[in-house]
């Protein structure tokens, strides 16, 4: 692998060399295209007397970064840069620059007058708008490329690549670019399907999610809801959540934590450790009137932060707090179990607005609600 990475990044930049100083016709392509054969991309194309050539804009699902450089290989089309600084990198990557840097609105505009004009090549966009592996659904398009024209023409990609995942969800480009030079091959199939042609009256969002079900079936994968905003936040969390000295299986699902917890009557806690010591300091950050070792008791047994303050916040771990405010704040957990006794029944009304009493109310209804609002402010808390 590694000597096919050394050897395939000296003909990528002859092959990089080439694809700048022809002009863009069938004989540039075709050569293009026997040289990155050399560097192990094989691209497959199926039915491709299906291809229109007028149409004006190609609608493909995104699997790699280098999609756009793929079905440029098999026809002439533009792939206009939405992400990323202008400049050598954008250019040298295949992408077309607009120079639009405002809204959606203003990009849509630009591509409409784009397309006007004949002589320019048809337009590839991915409104997916995030890449996938492919192997599971579709990201739910988006309506701005179904604005532009009226026909466009869908294109099913798949990948396959040996012992190496094709796309991985937060590798950049260059990642990509090395591993497909280090793995013997990597090989691109491009289905061209029939052009769709938009509906009397029918509107940009029922147009793209009509394309996306189309693709779904020919792919055989699921259309999904999700955006690509979902995988953004979603890559967000599992970022945080590595960064978080949580044991292996230590969180929801795993069986010590979702157990539920009861009161311990052990009087010591559990041999300390550096793991331990560091998820009791963050349960201390966001509860900072529950003690060290009522924490510390807890955390040896759910091994995970979620599911101790979890415990703490609903009342199944006793514990005295720290300070006098605290304990003024705070109710016992037996505040609800009494509240229970007494006869309250049915729905809990909802928590007015004013700040809590200090004083210990008298009526079994009242001490119930003032838990619960200073519950769900501990939650809030909890949250930021």
């Amino acid at each position: 692998g590694l000597c096919l990475l050394v050897l395939r990044l000296f003909i990528g930049v002859h092959v990089f060399l080439v694809s700048c100083a022809l002009p863009d016709s069938l004989l540039r392509r075709f050569i293009v295209r026997v040289m990155c054969s050399v560097l192990g991309l094989f691209v497959r194309q199926s039915d491709p007397r299906l291809r229109e050539g007028s149409v004006r804009v190609f609608i493909s699902n995104h699997l790699t970064h280098f999609d756009h450089n793929i079905i440029s290989l098999l026809t002439s089309c533009n792939t206009p840069a939405l992400n990323g600084a202008p400049g050598f990198i954008c250019w040298s990557r295949g992408f077309m620059e607009l120079g639009v840097t405002g809204s959606r609105a203003e990009l849509v505009d630009s591509l409409k007058v784009y397309s006007s004009h004949r002589g320019n090549p048809p337009l590839l966009l991915f409104p997916e708008e995030a890449a996938t592996n492919g192997r599971a659904g579709l990201l739910r398009f988006s309506s701005w490329p179904f604005s532009i024209v009226d026909v466009v023409q869908p294109v099913a990609l798949q990948v396959q690549r040996p012992l190496v995942t094709v796309s991985v969800a937060d590798s950049s480009w260059i990642t990509e670019l090395l591993w497909t030079f280090f793995v013997p091959f990597t090989v691109y199939q491009v289905r061209w399907l029939p052009s769709v042609p938009r509906r009397a009256e029918e509107p940009s969002e029922d147009f793209a999610l009509r394309v996306q079900e189309l693709l779904a079936m020919e792919l055989g994968v699921v259309s999904t809801r999700l955006t690509a905003a979902d995988k953004t936040e979603h890559m967000k969390r599992l970022r945080h959540t590595s960064l978080l000295p949580f044991a292996p299986g230590g969180c929801p699902g795993h069986p010590r934590a979702a157990r539920p917890r009861t009161p311990s009557h052990r009087t010591s806690a559990a041999p300390e450790d550096v793991q331990i010591t560091a998820m009791a300091q963050q349960v201390k950050e966001v509860l900072p009137h529950v003690p060290l070792e009522a924490i510390r008791i807890d955390l040896a047994q759910t091994n995970c932060v979620d599911t101790t303050i979890a415990n703490l916040l609903e009342g199944r771990v006793p514990f005295f707090p720290e300070s006098n405010e605290a304990a003024t704040d705070l109710l016992a957990p037996s505040t609800s179990q009494a509240a229970a006794a007494a006869g309250v029944q049915g729905s809990v009304a909802v928590p007015s607005a004013k700040p809590a009493t200090k004083q210990f109310a008298k009526s079994p209804v009242e001490r119930h609600l003032s838990l619960q609002e200073r519950k769900r402010a501990l939650y809030d808390y909890a949250r930021r």
